[in-house]
């Protein structure tokens, strides 16, 4: 969510923004709710009209490298 609305904005988003594919809830309250992540962000994005080339985050290629093996590459 920082990546796409900024570390500020992503916070008052989560748990302000009401989403009717949630149930008319915030994405904190359906997350505390136990709903899947997954599901959770692509319904805000929907929500907020995230472009789908954004939504799975930016292409770092840094964070791509460390996420595959647990550490960072190097």
């Amino acid at each position: 969510m920082d990546d796409e609305f900024g570390a500020g904005y992503a916070r008052s988003v989560a748990s302000e923004q009401h989403v009717h594919a949630l149930g008319d809830r915030t994405a904190v309250a359906a997350l505390d709710a136990g709903e899947d992540p997954r599901t959770v962000w692509f319904a805000l994005c929907d929500a907020m009209d995230v472009p789908a080339e954004r939504r799975w985050g930016r292409d770092d290629p840094h964070r791509r490298a460390s996420g595959r093996s647990g550490r960072a590459a190097g």
